[in-house]
């Protein structure tokens, strides 16, 4: 079978897919929870950061952010057309002078040495994409960091919801007459929809949401497949990142709140200015509660203190 790296290149060097990562935000209301509180938690996270090292950072949604602080960030992604969106993103908002961008696989950091950066981040899961090297990879990031982790990977408590809900993305559309995933197309099947056990009970087992093997042979066929994904548990990752020396070290589960309001509401909130702003305040408190950590919408965020 394919190297999970070769698989995550192939998907992620789809032309289109910078683009469509890039409208995220304008598109649905999970990435604007998700991504709001990822900011805030960086933003306080920044005291001694004068370097930052961003894997896997796609568009540069975050690298960006820390190179208008003025950090020098290197921005590392698998993808060249990620890459290609970043650095014209970063020249169209004065930032590309604090970057750096690197084309490379987070299966391979040797070319970074031990406490090189202040910071070290990897957000949207692309540890989970690693599989079944996601442990090496998490280790070394924390090798590669003097300071501060913040990571967010796939969350196991979390997943199974997509299982039982084929529809879930609905609810957190921003317009509904814009479904650039047909998400509605799928509200017409819920009334025969019944979800397979087996299959629940086997991704909770193992933690990949799709088999390894169907993955590997769509790829061997030539098909560009979802990267094979690894979920983790709350206390996985917390018990991973004490190995690596982490201290501190505290998880959250954006989305968490959202997760419990209907669909309607979420869009009346995110139609009014005042109340978007107070609400998004709101989930960043709610969603760092230790109780719901492993329950947000699809992440699992952690933040760990590395080094003395």
């Amino acid at each position: 079978m394919a190297n999970s790296d070769e698989i995550s290149a192939r998907f992620w060097n789809l032309p289109w897919k910078a683009d469509e990562e890039s409208e995220r935000e304008n598109t649905f209301i999970d990435d604007i929870i998700q991504k709001t509180h990822i900011e805030r938690l960086i933003t306080e996270n920044l005291d001694g950061v004068e370097t930052a090292f961003d894997g896997g950072a796609g568009y540069g949604r975050f690298s960006m952010l820390l190179a208008g602080r003025g950090i020098r960030v290197t921005h590392f992604d698998i993808s060249q057309p990620m890459i290609d969106k970043a650095r014209a993103l970063a020249e169209e908002r004065g930032v590309a002078g604090n970057m750096t961008f690197v084309l490379g696989s987070l299966e391979d950091l040797s070319a970074f040495h031990d406490a090189q950066f202040d910071l070290v981040m990897s957000f949207d899961a692309p540890i989970s994409y690693t599989y079944p090297n996601q442990g090496d990879v998490v280790k070394n990031l924390a090798r590669i960091a003097k300071k501060r982790l913040i990571i967010s990977v796939y969350s196991r408590m979390a997943w199974p919801a997509h299982a039982f809900d084929p529809a879930q993305k609905v609810k957190y559309l921003l317009d509904e007459s814009r479904d650039p995933w047909n998400s509605l197309g799928e509200v017409s099947k819920l009334a025969e929809y019944k979800p397979d056990m087996a299959a629940v009970r086997e991704f909770f087992r193992t933690g990949l949401t799709e088999p390894a093997e169907s993955t590997g042979a769509a790829f061997e066929a030539g098909g560009t497949p979802w990267p094979i994904s690894y979920a983790f548990m709350p206390d996985e990752l917390r018990g991973l990142l004490e190995s690596c020396g982490g201290r501190n070290i505290r998880l959250s589960g954006p989305g968490a709140l959202s997760r419990l309001i209907p669909g309607e509401v979420l869009r009346n909130i995110m139609r009014d200015a005042q109340l978007r702003g107070d609400f998004l305040d709101f989930c960043y408190e709610y969603d760092r509660n230790p109780s719901v950590a492993g329950l947000g919408k699809d992440n699992l965020v952690a933040l760990a203190e590395i080094g003395e």
